[in-house]
């Protein structure tokens, strides 16, 4: 396999991992998806600058805010490698109930810079941005 192919797969790898522990609420292990010094701006504007500020904000809302929404899902929509070691990530979020059942007019358009750290890719900046369709 040749390291764009496996790039490719580790990403796609993150992205399953943001997905699984939001809908286990699982802050410490989402929070380590992160570099030390990332930027996340949340759908709904909240700016947050460093892994510090994102475990106290993950850890003050996560816990309880997927109760209703466990079928939600995050797909790989398109990757473009700014460096090879430096990927920017369009990712499609549906949010979902428990039963797959989307939820009326609740889909983000997360935008993920990751840098790849040894052969692990990590989240540094992040915008996620709720779609309005025209």
């Amino acid at each position: 396999m040749d390291s764009t192919r496996a790039d490719l797969d580790r990403i796609r790898a993150v992205v399953a991992t943001v997905e699984r522990t939001q809908r286990a609420e699982l802050v410490d292990e989402f929070v380590d998806l992160f570099t030390a010094d990332a930027i996340w701006t949340t759908a709904t504007g909240v700016r947050l600058i460093g892994r510090d500020a994102i475990a106290e904000f993950t850890g003050r809302v996560l816990p309880g805010a997927m109760t209703d929404l466990q079928g939600t899902t995050y797909e790989v929509t398109h990757v473009s490698f700014l460096r090879p070691d430096v990927a920017a990530v369009q990712v499609r979020q549906t949010y979902a109930d428990a039963d797959g059942e989307p939820v009326a007019d609740a889909v983000g358009a997360p935008l993920y810079v990751m840098v790849k750290d040894d052969e692990r890719w990590l989240l540094a900046a992040c915008q996620n941005t709720p779609v309005v369709e025209p």
